[in-house]
């Protein structure tokens, strides 16, 4: 089981992601990712608010802390969960079911909410060693 480390530093993190990024050929898909990555960890760094509002997102979605993941609404199809999305009652970072599938809600801005396909932790199978 993976354990989360609620000090995880972030320089190191950073180290190892540039180690990989210099792996990757430039222009490739996996060399933007891992340069997107990068500077939204650098984003979230450069404001201590920021990185402890990180921190317990990552803490979140991390085993053993997926757990306490709840499902805020549970839909029999994604054509229910689109007018619920339309409505208005839904709210950023939500999680949902959707015919047995896990989503989050995202906010997109002027483009309005989206549910973003993210499974959920009974979902997951457990992590092996």
């Amino acid at each position: 089981m993976t354990k989360y480390n609620v000090n995880f530093d972030v320089d190191s993190v950073l180290r190892t992601v540039e180690s990989l990024s210099r792996n990757q050929p430039e222009g490739t898909l996996e060399e933007e990712s891992l340069r997107v990555c990068t500077a939204a960890l650098l984003f979230v760094r450069d404001e201590q608010h920021k990185l402890d509002d990180f921190r317990e997102y990552f803490r979140k979605l991390t085993t053993p802390a997926v757990e306490g993941v709840k499902v805020d609404h549970v839909f029999a199809t994604r054509e229910a969960a689109e007018t619920w999305l339309q409505e208005g009652a839904a709210r950023a970072g939500q999680r949902v079911r959707v015919a047995g599938q896990g989503f989050t809600v995202i906010d997109l801005g002027a483009r309005g909410l989206k549910l973003v396909r993210m499974p959920l932790p009974d979902a997951v199978p457990p992590h092996k060693p």
